[in-house]
């Protein structure tokens, strides 16, 4: 039975006060918090709704220390109550996968023929012609990345902290985890309850360096 719970922080506040923890308490994170974490995090947008992420939930200390030794032993990955394998999926092209998508449309009620009959068509012509990425690991990186942002706001917002993680072999995780050879580690992100003050605020650029206005190094101003 899913909790209708309440977010203890506000969203701008969450935004504000996230860090990514380098150390955690061994404290677990409550199963209704981390449901809402799951369940919030994978509403994230995705191209025609194909959800490419795939998510390994990581809580036994045995595979946590396992995990640690394909993460160059950086100690969070121990520490913290869970660990979560993020991945992209590349088989989101395949005909039956394509089918699911528009089931499950069907389903919520959110889905026409005429769009069913756009999907069948554009999708494939999408992954082959390749309009606006290299490979269709970028494709699947970029929206499972969407997701664990999410996921790491929503955390935050009930009081929960994060810490995502590049550091890692790829070929060992997947190796070490039976992740198939078309499913790519995306990132790792840890979950948990910070044991450490975090390292101060680092500061983010202005608009004035990162923001354009109508095309690219012209000034911007609101």
């Amino acid at each position: 039975m899913t909790i209708d719970l309440q977010p203890t922080i506000n969203l701008k506040t969450a935004i504000k006060q996230r860090r990514a923890a380098r150390s955690f308490r061994p404290d677990p994170v409550p199963e209704a918090i981390l449901e809402e974490i799951f369940r919030l995090g994978v509403r994230s947008p995705s191209g025609y709704n194909l959800q490419p992420w795939r998510f390994i939930v990581v809580r036994e200390q045995g595979n946590k220390d396992k995990l640690k030794a394909c993460a160059f032993d950086q100690r969070q990955v121990s520490e913290a109550p869970v660990m979560v394998i993020c991945c992209g999926d590349r088989r989101i092209n395949q005909a039956d996968y394509i089918e699911s998508v528009i089931q499950l449309g069907i389903d919520a009620g959110g889905m026409t023929d005429a769009y069913a009959d756009v999907m069948r068509s554009a999708i494939p012509q999408l992954f082959e012609n390749k309009p606006s990425f290299d490979s269709i690991e970028a494709w699947t990186n970029r929206h499972t990345m969407l997701a664990v942002a999410h996921m790491m706001i929503v955390a935050n917002s009930f009081g929960v902290d994060t810490c995502p993680m590049e550091g890692f072999s790829s070929e060992q995780v997947k190796e070490g985890f039976n992740i198939p050879c078309e499913v790519d580690v995306c990132c790792l992100l840890a979950i948990g309850y910070a044991s450490e003050p975090f390292k101060q605020y680092g500061g983010r650029f202005g608009f004035d360096r990162v923001f354009y206005g109508e095309s690219f190094g012209e000034s911007f101003q609101l």
